[in-house]
């Protein structure tokens, strides 16, 4: 078995993260292949590879599979340890998977992922605080019922993986997400797999604009640690 997986930019691709990030943590092999965002609109050139214009997508011999949750639900088919072992608690982290990736629209949108940068963000709507009390009640819910210290338990698991984008905008934007959110922050920003993610980050010189552009709509940037 021999995956390949697309992805873009470290910094900015939030969506991309989530595979990468349960495939390493996991030991999962695949190779890494990086199309970076090029421009506003990315579909033409994505279209290549991927039936949606999107990444990332995960190449599998002659199949092609799109979309983060589309790729996590594959790979559950193939290799344990991609949904909590608990029953209950596989059930929860399937509801939590879905609600991260179907919700949260504010928080992505006023809250752009940019992995070295430090914001400090101008204002925010009222469906962005509700979207950030939701996470705080959703990550305080996981880690009391399932014991910590991942969301859905002791073992890093898909839930995990599907939230760790926002553990970098929480870091970035300097997001109150209460105590123990707070302290599943700082553990998932310290998995090594996190570390890895962060540090190809930093390395990176491309720059979008349009990403760029986005981060400073919503914030005054006071901290650049990328190279």
């Amino acid at each position: 078995m021999s995956y390949q997986l697309i992805t873009a930019n470290r910094n900015y691709s939030s969506w991309s993260l989530r595979p990468w990030v349960l495939m390493t943590a996991l030991g999962i092999p695949f190779d890494d292949r990086i199309e970076p965002f090029a421009a506003m609109n990315n579909y033409d050139a994505f279209r290549a590879f991927s039936p949606t214009g999107q990444v990332p997508v995960l190449v599998d011999g002659e199949r092609t599979v799109w979309d983060s949750l589309g790729i996590a639900l594959y790979l559950a088919e193939r290799h344990e340890g991609v949904w909590p072992a608990d029953e209950a608690a596989q059930a929860w982290a399937m509801c939590a998977v879905a609600e991260m990736h179907g919700g949260f629209s504010a928080l992505r949108n006023e809250r752009t992922m940019t992995v070295g940068q430090r914001v400090a963000p101008r204002g925010g709507s009222a469906a962005l605080a509700r979207d950030v009390a939701r996470l705080a009640e959703l990550w305080d819910e996981g880690l009391t019922r399932f014991g910590g210290p991942w969301l859905a338990g002791p073992a890093f698991t898909v839930v995990d993986a599907f939230y760790a984008p926002v553990a970098f905008r929480v870091r970035t934007y300097g997001i109150d997400v209460g105590e123990a959110g707070g302290r599943w922050v700082a553990a998932v920003l310290d998995h090594p797999a996190m570390r890895e993610w962060e540090r190809q980050a930093l390395a990176e010189t491309f720059r979008e604009p349009s990403h760029e552009v986005e981060v400073n709509a919503v914030g005054d940037v006071t901290q650049d640690l990328r190279a």
